[in-house]
C-alpha cells in the first residue's frame, strides 16, 4: 500500500526551506501532494494559481518530480482534501517554537477530525530563519532575495516589484 503524504501551505511565495520539506517529504513518502491553501489571516501577494506554477517550476529545476503532485484546496478543510486522495499524513515545516505551538493544536484536531497524522520537520538550518512574508518584506524594499527563493520566484518577483 503506497503512502500519501500532504504537504500543505500558503507558499506565499514559496521559499527554499519550503523546496527542502518537499524534497524530503519526497524522500519519505511513495506520494507527495503540495497543496497551496488559501489562509484568510493572510493577504496574498500572489493568486493562487500562481503559486502552483512557481512551485511546479522550482520543484522542476531542482530535480524533484515525479512523486510529486501540486495543486490547490480551498473549498472545506484540508483533511477533506486528504481523505479524497487517501493521505493519513499531513507534513509541516517548522523553523521555531512559535510554530510548533501554531501547529499542535491543528496537529491535534486533525487527528480527531480524520485520522491524520501530522509530522513536523525541520528545515535546512541555511533557511530556518527564512519566511514568505520576510521574503515579501525584502522584495517591496528592493532587497536582494535570491538567497531565500528559487531562481523561478526571485526572478518573477524582481519583474512584478
Amino acid at each position: 500500500m503506497k503512502t500519501i503524504a500532504v504537504v500543505p501551505g500558503s507558499f506565499d511565495p514559496v521559499t527554499l526551506g519550503h523546496i527542502d520539506v518537499i524534497r524530503r517529504a519526497a524522500g519519505i513518502f511513495d506520494e507527495v501532494h503540495v497543496v497551496v491553501v488559501h489562509n484568510p489571516d493572510k493577504s496574498a501577494l500572489l493568486p493562487i494559481a500562481k503559486r502552483v506554477s512557481l512551485i511546479q517550476q522550482a520543484l522542476a529545476d531542482g530535480g524533484v518530480g515525479g512523486s510529486v503532485l501540486v495543486t490547490s484546496w480551498s473549498m472545506g478543510l484540508l483533511v477533506d482534501y486528504c481523505e479524497e486522495v487517501g493521505a493519513k499524513v499531513l507534513v509541516k515545516g517548522i523553523r521555531s517554537q512559535v510554530d510548533v505551538a501554531y501547529e499542535t493544536p491543528m496537529a491535534i484536531v486533525n487527528r480527531n477530525l480524520a485520522g491524520v497524522e501530522t509530522i513536523f520537520l525541520l528545515p535546512d538550518p541555511a533557511h530556518a530563519h527564512v519566511s514568505s512574508s520576510l521574503v515579501r518584506q525584502v522584495a517591496a524594499l528592493g532587497g536582494d532575495i535570491t538567497p531565500y527563493v528559487p531562481a523561478a520566484v526571485a526572478a518573477f518577483l524582481e519583474s512584478a516589484v
